[in-house]
């Protein structure tokens, strides 16, 4: 590829500013940042090898991506510029938010969109946790997954702190799924 220069660094701040306004999920995204960047910034060899390494660590797999892109792309300053792009949307669109609820704050409406809205999200984690447990491979394996579920209810309602529960029911899983 070319040397970097200025113009690198804001067309990386200009495609990852660009994707992360049109998609804010991960994974819609990929398809815009590879029709942005392989070929283009780096082979798409390369840019397969970012998307696979990006899913195996831990974090945001967007801020990954724009890291390795803006890397192979410019360097230092390309990562930099990269996750100015990427970042921007999101944190504007937070501090919006919290401007929004801060001055409606002491507004009942809002009290009750935010209680009318947790019943909401509580059905959709109920609904997305039914389907991984419903498609588990066989009625063993469901059992066990249920076993580990009755467990962690059992240890939140004992009020342990959510790390301690993620943790025991990993060790469960290593051992009951041997």
């Amino acid at each position: 590829m070319n040397r970097p220069n200025l113009s690198t660094w804001l067309k990386l701040f200009w495609m990852f500013l660009k994707i992360n306004l049109l998609s804010p999920s991960g994974p819609a995204s990929l398809g815009l940042l590879y029709d942005e960047a392989a070929g283009k910034l780096m082979s798409e060899e390369l840019f397969v090898e970012a998307v696979g390494l990006s899913n195996v660590l831990p974090g945001s797999e967007a801020l990954k991506l724009a890291m390795f892109v803006g890397h192979a792309a410019a360097g230092i300053p390309g990562v930099l510029a990269a996750l100015l792009g990427a970042i921007l949307p999101p944190t504007v669109m937070m501090l919006i938010l919290a401007a929004i609820l801060q001055y409606f704050q002491h507004e009942e409406w809002l009290n009750r969109f935010v209680g009318g809205m947790s019943p909401a999200v509580a059905a959709l984690l109920v609904t997305v946790s039914w389907e991984l447990f419903r498609t588990g491979a066989n009625k063993k394996i469901r059992r066990r997954t249920l076993l580990i579920a009755a467990l962690a209810a059992v240890a939140f309602w004992f009020d342990l702190p959510a790390p301690l529960v993620l943790l025991g029911a990993g060790v469960m899983g290593v051992i009951l799924f041997q």
